[in-house]
């Protein structure tokens, strides 16, 4: 009878602590508690081998009944705690359908993005390989190697953002092209270096500290200037239009002898004169020229054996002409009004 009573003592325990528990983990602590192998519980059926006869038989049978109520207590109760945590759930993530919905506009691509994918485009079709570089660049790569020495009045034209006293923010794309030259060890060069520019130079609705560049460089036996003025002119009748008129005008630039200017007929006057081209008929669109002889030295070149031109355009430059925009501002302010206007087309 101590036994059975002992039973019955630890059945209703377990059923109490079943019923008291408040979550999934604390029934399973109760479960790990009372009804594992080495439980108390379990622990009474050590006691059937000293039974016999009919003291035996009712001792195996409460002991089968009570693990048969502990069972659908748990199992009960594990139901029942489920239900509770899925409504618990449900309702920390149901949405009140009364709030207005929100007001998402659609923007579009920046022109930046657009002229930029436009101008790889076309160079990619005439051969060109895309090759860019770092925006931390050193004054060896961005000046020295483009001809510019540390005394060269052409640094006052760049105000630049220096880092130390050997590194800065690069001002141009040049720097890419030198490492290039130096990867290709003497061998010919035909890739065009896209990427951010960096100056302190803000003064007005046309410039900005920050701004975009692509840089061509063709580096081969027997170029020369008509290549370039060929290259040139197929490129802005392709961003431009098969009508605009290409003029070339001398210049000078320290990486490049002889250099000129590159401007196209005004897209409002069409060459006549008007307020925009401050009624000269043509608008300025980039830098060009034959590569340096020191460059190509300083790069591993005989500038006896190889010639070279190379070219820079500015993006937002090209995206303002293109589309008639007035402040160079609004293609860094992300405004999803301003930015809905462009497409590809």
């Amino acid at each position: 009878m101590e036994l059975l009573d002992k039973i019955t003592e630890l059945k209703t325990k377990i059923l109490e602590e079943i019923n008291n528990a408040k979550s999934s983990q604390e029934l399973k602590n109760v479960t790990d508690t009372f009804l594992s192998k080495k439980s108390a519980f379990n622990g009474l059926m050590s006691n059937i081998k000293d039974l016999v006869g009919d003291a035996k038989i009712a001792f195996g049978q409460a002991m089968n009944k009570a693990r048969n109520e502990l069972n659908e207590a748990l199992k009960a109760k594990q139901e029942s705690l489920r239900e509770e945590e899925i409504a618990k759930k449900l309702a920390s993530e149901s949405i009140d359908i009364t709030l207005p919905a929100s007001n998402e506009q659609m923007g579009g691509i920046n022109p930046f993005h657009l002229i930029t994918d436009e101008i790889i485009d076309i160079f990619v079709s005439m051969g060109y390989e895309v090759k860019e570089g770092p925006d931390v660049e050193t004054d060896y790569f961005n000046f020295e190697r483009m001809n510019i020495p540390s005394n060269h009045p052409a640094r006052e034209m760049q105000d630049s953002f220096y880092i130390t006293n050997t590194t800065l923010l690069r001002t141009h794309t040049s720097p890419a092209q030198a490492h290039v030259m130096d990867e290709k060890k003497g061998q010919p060069v035909k890739i065009i270096c896209p990427g951010k520019c960096y100056r302190r130079d803000d003064d007005d609705v046309t410039h900005s500290h920050q701004f975009g560049q692509v840089e061509g460089l063709v580096v081969d036996k027997n170029i020369s200037l008509a290549n370039l003025k060929a290259t040139l002119e197929l490129f802005l009748r392709r961003m431009f239009g098969e009508k605009r008129e290409v003029r070339f005008r001398g210049s000078y630039f320290p990486f490049t002898e002889p250099s000129v200017e590159v401007d196209i007929s005004c897209m409002n006057c069409h060459g006549k004169g008007c307020p925009t081209c401050k009624g000269t008929g043509y608008i300025e669109i980039l830098g060009a020229g034959m590569v340096h002889p020191h460059v190509l030295e300083m790069s591993g070149y005989d500038p006896k054996e190889y010639s070279g031109f190379a070219f820079g355009v500015g993006i937002e430059r090209v995206a303002m002409l293109r589309y008639g925009i007035d402040d160079i501002r609004r293609i860094y302010q992300g405004d999803t009004r301003f930015l809905k206007q462009f497409n590809r087309k």
